[in-house]
């Protein structure tokens, strides 16, 4: 008998653990980041992606060495691409830092997210750069 309340307890919070974390609406400011991350990564412009941050920003890839500067994320990131979604879970902003948590998946389906990201922001000039971007996958 315990055996199955214990079963049927962990039948019913399963759902539970594996729910994914709903979106939230970020700043337009913060919102044109993960966008024009999104484009850059798809055209495979690494450039694009590089101009994104903060000239000491730091890429801090899963598995990967940590690529500190624009030129160095440039070249880390050369040859990467492709169709990409990001989207936010969290988010805040103080003067002039900021970070959005989120989480990703590749290419154009829809389904469970493959990774997440944190993504610390420095305002300079009136614009968000990203000063670190750290992510990992979730498998």
């Amino acid at each position: 008998m315990r055996i199955l309340l214990l079963l049927g307890a962990l039948l019913l919070a399963a759902p539970l653990v594996a729910q994914t974390p709903p979106s939230v609406q970020l700043p337009p400011a913060m919102e044109r980041v993960l966008r024009d991350y999104e484009r850059g990564w798809e055209q495979k412009d690494p450039a694009a992606v590089a101009q994104l941050f903060h000239p000491e920003g730091y890429a801090l890839p899963s598995g990967k060495p940590p690529a500190r500067g624009r030129d160095a994320i440039r070249a880390a990131y050369a040859g990467q691409g492709g169709p990409l979604r990001l989207r936010a879970l969290a988010f805040s902003e103080s003067g002039t830092l900021g970070y959005i948590i989120g989480a990703y998946r590749y290419g154009e389906r829809t389904g469970p997210d493959e990774g997440k990201f944190v993504l610390v922001l420095r305002k300079v000039g009136g614009q968000w750069l990203i000063a670190a971007d750290m992510d990992n996958g979730i498998r």
